[in-house]
């Protein structure tokens, strides 16, 4: 029998929760007893990943296991930062854990990156894939100290715009699931097969090329879908064994050539939705499958060591917007009422995902308007000085202002300049961040997620209107009001706006500005 190796890839995730005005997480009592969702999942499974312990007979402890050394994994950003900050002891594990991939998987590290705060590419412009993409490079850098091989897309959505920007930017692989593949090919055959039908061979690597230019590429790992959702939704992480015997029940008997195990799914799932399912998956990866001649890699490694001899197309989805993992439609589910929800009562609709998407598209697209006016005034380029925004958003020094402004700023920006620079950049940072994906994938707009970004759009609208002296407001309310929450106490989201956020709006705690210019 051919090689085996097993990749198990954990996407850890949350959305960013941080009050725009205070930079702190409010209570969330649904978290309870915990203050919030992230300190929750922290307990649950953050921490306990990186000490997982291995027990005889359930009871005595033998050894403990940094998972995130055996695991290929990605941190959304915001939350890792947010572990950095709350957590310091965690955040080195982790970084520790990749260190020693990349000594042990020669040269290629667990850790990979995310598109920043973890939006839908297809369903953004192109400017925002471009910073996405950008900023989830550089934080990973500030973080890791190196640079990423592959890059997680939120929900698997992507498009070929998106894979123009991910090689542009040098990404070497990214991770699709099964069903978003079209058709396939040896490299250098002339006939395409069609895998549309969720056919295709996940046990190899595929080579992806651009559109625009044939010389550049990107390889995509489509991981084993029914295998994933398996682990992810059934009882297999409460017994490593039978773990096991489902993972071995995957493998081609009569391949001969090297075969790879691909699993993706939600790093929570390692304990927060699977109780103690972090112990099941540290006896797999560092004893069970060893022991039973299964090879554990990272895709990095895998790819170093068996390049691709196929090549791949993705599917254009639906009206051509694109294809995700957690939508049968395409990536409807952030824009419209495609059917796709979690939880709910039996008479609830998503219908006000329209307006809502439209709403805050409106006010990107104004904001966008402002950036370059006033900007222009100051920076060389707008758009390059916020592509470089995240290094002042990791560290905003008195050093780095200087530099930052050395290379983007017209000459003698003075310091009412510098402030105002920094408010278009605000105004530009809570403008990606209302559209972190979370806010649309659940049942009602009046649920946690999406109250949170539509706090981001009003901390936007803040830094617009005192940018402008212009009151944007009202025209955004007129395009949010068409979306009717499911929550019968409010009339119309516009309401529940100026009910829930717009209170919130001016109670700053910290100030950006004060003391750094």
């Amino acid at each position: 029998m051919s090689e085996v190796c097993l990749c198990i890839h954990g996407h850890f995730y949350q959305p960013p929760r941080e009050n725009p005005w205070t930079n702190e997480i409010d209570d969330e009592p649904s978290a309870a007893p915990f203050h919030n969702w992230n300190e929750r999942i922290y307990s649950e499974c953050y921490l306990p990943n990186s000490e997982a312990g291995i027990y005889e007979n359930y009871t005595t402890l033998i050894r403990e296991v940094n998972n995130y050394e055996l695991l290929n994994f990605n941190f959304g950003p915001t939350l890792f930062n947010w572990i950095k900050e709350k957590h310091i002891n965690l955040y080195h594990r982790i970084i520790d854990a990749d260190k020693k991939s990349v000594e042990r998987r020669h040269g290629h590290g667990n850790a990979i990156a995310q598109v920043y705060n973890h939006i839908i590419m297809p369903l953004a412009n192109l400017r925002d894939k471009l910073t996405q993409i950008k900023w989830g490079l550089r934080d990973f850098e500030l973080n890791f100290n190196r640079r990423p091989e592959g890059m997680w897309l939120a929900e698997t959505a992507c498009d070929y715009e998106t894979i123009e920007v991910l090689i542009h930017e040098g990404i070497k692989y990214i991770i699709l699931d099964a069903s978003q593949a079209e058709s396939v090919r040896s490299i250098g055959e002339r006939r395409w097969h069609d895998v549309s039908d969720n056919s295709i061979d996940t046990k190899r690597p595929y080579r992806c090329y651009s559109q625009l230019n044939h010389k550049k590429h990107i390889d995509i790992f489509f991981y084993d879908g029914p295998l994933s959702k398996t682990i992810a939704f059934e009882d297999l992480l409460n017994d490593a064994g039978k773990l096991l015997d489902r993972i071995n029940e995957s493998r081609d008997k009569n391949r001969s050539e090297p075969q790879l195990i691909s699993i993706a799914t939600d790093g929570e799932t390692f304990g927060h939705h699977k109780k103690f399912a972090d112990r099941t998956i540290a006896y797999l990866l560092s004893e069970l499958a060893p022991q039973n001649g299964i090879k554990i890699c990272n895709y990095g490694e895998y790819l170093k060591a068996h390049p691709p001899k196929w090549e791949a197309k993705i599917k254009k989805g639906p009206e051509g917007l694109g294809t995700s993992w957690s939508c049968l439609h395409g990536v409807k589910r952030w824009k419209e009422n495609c059917g796709c929800t979690t939880g709910g009562e039996q008479d609830w609709n998503q219908k006000w995902r329209t307006p809502l998407r439209d709403s805050l598209n409106w006010l990107r697209d104004e904001c966008a308007k402002v950036f370059e006016a006033e900007g222009n005034k100051y920076l060389k380029d707008v758009w390059s000085a916020r592509n470089d925004y995240i290094d002042l958003m990791h560290e905003r020094s008195h050093h780095n202002i200087i530099k930052f402004f050395a290379r983007h700023g017209r000459v003698n920006v003075d310091n009412k300049g510098i402030e105002l620079v920094f408010k278009l950049l605000e105004m530009e940072k809570y403008s990606l961040l209302m559209f972190s994906s979370c806010g649309w994938f659940f049942s009602d707009i009046a649920g946690l997620e999406a109250m949170q970004i539509l706090k981001y759009a009003c901390r936007t609208l803040e830094y617009l209107n005192d940018i402008t002296g212009v009151d944007y407001e009202e025209s955004f309310l007129a395009i949010l009001k068409s979306a009717i929450p499911n929550d019968k106490k409010y009339p119309d989201a516009a309401i529940m706006y100026l009910k829930e956020i717009k209170p919130l709006a001016g109670k700053i705690k910290f100030d950006y500005f004060k003391g750094i210019i």
